[in-house]
């Protein structure tokens, strides 16, 4: 398919701030990926996870204490995509290649395949963010509409409301049907996927069906397929909510836009930084805790400007990276708490939900 195309101003602004994201890591002695601190961190988000799994598989606790368990695992699952499993697919979590592979392939332990997410994160969510009929992760059709260039369906009238049952239907439909949609179909959207090899194909069948030993055919071995679907359809609706909603705060708030390539010339008016820059937010970047459970991606305009840069670090560089903005007249969306931005986000489903 054809793919606009950047406009590329001499000099960048992608250059400039490049510059100077450089020269502090030059400074500071420090390299740009993952440290200590990091991998503290998978380790404990790794451990916390098999310990809740084991307690509820092998333990059957009391049902009393197993929906809230259901629920923490939910958000250890999250928590690992956000960390471990993002770093590692961008190349950020280590200097080491094979770290980073490994990094990555937690999402395949975790039901869904990273080489299909590459393709559609970070090729198309990263290059084309928030351009319809290329981002596919405003792609949600027939249930939400993101943007205006997107087909109104009268449902959507009602869309501000339901939203949070549409979002907890991602992981479960993600491991399930998109997954397998992806593979067979060759393609994202309208986007052909890398050719895969056979390793590429061992990995996608392999850890499919490991997957569903140990999320589904050892759990009602275990206790039950009553007590096991309960639980599952609580962990699975939970952490789709959670992985939508992290999302969406970055890119479809007010004050977000969604561009479209010229008819003429097939090109943005943009340079690729500043569309970055205009189609994307921050939110409670003070927020330690919210940090650290979200692996940074509150700090969504380093991340989309710096993907290959760890998350540790972005606290750090968005003092840069606001200074450069600042210093262009270029815009520096943020959201100063969680609440602003959910709210944000109700609205612009609200103005998106008439015609």
């Amino acid at each position: 398919m054809n793919t606009p195309k950047f406009t590329i101003p001499n000099p960048s602004f992608h250059s400039e701030i490049k510059r100077r994201i450089n020269e502090y890591f030059n400074k500071k002695g420090i390299s740009s990926t993952g440290n200590f601190s990091l991998y503290l961190k998978a380790a404990v988000l790794t451990i916390a996870f098999v310990a809740v799994y084991v307690h509820l598989v092998f333990f059957t606790p009391a049902v009393w204490f197993a929906i809230p368990e259901c629920l923490l695992l939910g958000l250890l699952t999250a928590a690992l995509g956000f960390n471990v499993m993002h770093d590692g697919a961008h190349g950020s979590f280590s200097k080491r290649k094979w770290i980073n592979s490994l990094a990555g392939l937690s999402l395949n332990m975790l039901g869904a395949n990273v080489f299909m997410w590459k393709t559609k994160h970070n090729v198309l969510h990263h290059s084309y963010t928030n351009i319809h009929e290329l981002d596919d992760d405003i792609e949600a059709k027939p249930l939400l509409r993101f943007c205006k260039t997107q087909k109104y369906y009268k449902i959507h009238k009602f869309q501000h409301h339901y939203f949070w049952a549409a979002y907890s239907l991602l992981y479960i439909w993600w491991v399930f049907v998109t997954d397998y949609k992806k593979y067979f179909l060759k393609r994202i959207g309208d986007m052909p996927i890398q050719r895969m090899t056979v390793a590429d194909h061992i990995t996608f069948w392999g850890f499919k069906v490991l997957h569903a030993f140990l999320f589904v055919v050892l759990p009602i071995l275990t206790v039950g397929a009553i007590p096991w679907l309960i639980g599952f359809l609580v962990y699975g609706l939970f952490t789709g909510f959670i992985l939508s909603i992290v999302f969406q705060l970055a890119h479809t708030v007010e004050g977000t836009t969604f561009l479209q390539a010229s008819t003429q010339t097939g090109k943005i008016e943009d340079e690729w930084a500043l569309h970055q820059l205009k189609t994307t937010a921050n939110f409670a970047n003070k927020n330690k805790f919210l940090c650290w459970w979200v692996g940074g991606l509150n700090f969504q305009i380093e991340h989309h400007l710096f993907p290959k840069i760890s998350h540790i670090h972005y606290p750090a560089i968005s003092k840069i990276i606001r200074k450069a903005c600042q210093d262009y007249g270029f815009p520096y969306l943020e959201y100063p708490k969680t609440r602003l931005a959910v709210l944000s986000h109700i609205s612009h489903l609200r103005t998106m939900s008439k015609r």
